[in-house]
């Protein structure tokens, strides 16, 4: 089966501090709540089209990818950070408020936009109605039994990254290694044709299909993470946040199972794992995702 984007109502390029472009895609319903949604490292939005395409009827949408990912065009690889792209959150929530107006805002987002927006609300500001985190690999502090676990995965996704694939024939033999990749596996039928086709693009020169981040800038978030230092408490956050992991109790679960479940156990956030799931939860579970971020809407009174 082949997933096909919808149109979006409108498409709009946003300028970061330092220049860089964000491509900011406007989804579903404009008179709904409205719904901030982006992706892992490595990967894209579009892609994460089986959890947010069915919230299009009653959520209006902005999907966007961070920078050197996705639509975006290459831009200066120095300030390819978790500070910067922090920064680049509030200059998006700025940019969309002013083109199209204040309302009832939500994000959610997942793993290193995860944890992004974790630092954009703590260092900067919260501008949130609610906001969901979507298992956020974080790294418990030095001393935590899961400290060293948690390096020794980014160090292992460190390696992995700098030495992948970066050219392909086509985008269906990205798919295949997707699909082939236990980790990936599970995703829902059509998905891994669709992430191969939204973190590629067509090289002019050679015919080339290329990763749109590439290879040394998804290492080089990974091996951010060693440093990063990010395991907040729920009460330094400004307002409602719910973290929602991957299944900690499934055989070979992914090591941010673990930590995210400590992270809500240790420092109070509402928290929902989604059972049977892996770190990519939303392209495993898309309708599980789904029930957990509306039901927490409707707990805490926000309408959609």
């Amino acid at each position: 089966m082949r997933l096909e984007l919808p149109t979006p109502i409108e498409c709009f390029d946003l300028a970061m501090e330092d220049g860089a472009t964000i491509r900011v895609r406007r989804h579903g319903n404009a008179d709904g709540a409205r719904m901030f949604l982006s992706h892992g490292n490595g990967f894209a939005a579009d892609a994460y089209l089986p959890f947010w395409g069915p919230l299009a009827t009653r959520f209006e949408l902005i999907i966007f990818d961070f920078r050197n990912h996705g639509h975006n065009p290459p831009s200066d690889a120095a300030n390819h950070n978790y500070a910067q792209m922090s920064r680049d959150l509030e200059r998006i929530f700025e940019g969309v408020t002013g083109r199209l107006g204040a309302k009832t805002n939500i994000g959610a987002f997942h793993s290193m936009s995860g944890r992004a927006a974790m630092k954009h609300a703590i260092e900067i500001g919260w501008r949130w109605d609610a906001l969901f985190l979507f298992d956020p690999p974080n790294i418990p502090l030095a001393g935590h039994p899961l400290h060293q676990p948690l390096m020794d995965f980014e160090l292992k996704l460190i390696a992995w990254a700098s030495q992948r694939q970066d050219r392909f024939k086509d985008t269906g033999e990205l798919a295949q290694q997707y699909a082939a990749l236990r980790s990936h596996k599970n995703w829902v039928e059509g998905a891994h044709d669709l992430m191969a086709r939204s973190v590629l693009h067509r090289e002019v020169e050679t015919g080339d299909w290329v990763l749109s981040c590439r290879r040394e800038l998804e290492a080089s978030i990974y091996r951010q993470a060693l440093t990063l230092n990010l395991w907040p408490r729920y009460d330094e956050f400004g307002g409602p946040v719910k973290l929602i992991g991957a299944d900690p109790s499934i055989k070979n679960p992914s090591p941010t199972a673990a930590a995210n479940f400590a992270l809500h156990q240790e420092n109070g956030y509402p928290f929902e794992a989604i059972a049977g799931s892996g770190h990519m939860l939303q392209l495993e579970r898309p309708a599980e995702c789904r029930k957990a971020v509306t039901s927490y809407l409707r707990e805490l009174g926000i309408d959609f």
